[in-house]
């Protein structure tokens, strides 16, 4: 049986899926799963680099954000995202593109617009 997928689909959920998934082992490895900043249980650690993860993977995949000018942390489902929009429409779109994250609660939008 053959099976076939959209050939626009399939390179860019690959894409997207191996992204998210290197940025979250990445984030695990560097800290060593250890429970931090206020957080109760490993479980909401997990969860939360997760979240992290996605959120970079979205902003990187935005032609309309530079995503590498944005640090994206996230602490019990409240995500903060730092660094530099080169306009505010960027700046509204990466906190757009966070806020519609699965699992994200808030977005605190600390990027500064610099020309």
């Amino acid at each position: 049986m053959k099976t076939t997928t959209h050939a626009f689909a399939g390179p860019r959920i690959l894409r997207h899926t191996f992204t998210a998934v290197a940025m979250a082992l990445l984030v695990i490895a560097g800290t060593g799963c250890a429970v931090s900043r206020g957080q109760q249980t490993t479980g909401a650690y997990i969860d939360d680099s997760a979240i992290t993860a996605s959120v970079k993977a979205r902003l990187l995949d935005n032609k309309n954000v530079a995503g590498t000018s944005v640090s994206v942390e996230t602490l019990n489902g409240t995500v903060m995202l730092s660094g530099f929009a080169k306009s505010a429409a960027e700046r509204q779109t990466a906190e757009d593109v966070t806020r519609s994250v699965t699992g994200v609660r808030a977005v605190r939008n600390e990027l500064v617009v610099r020309p």
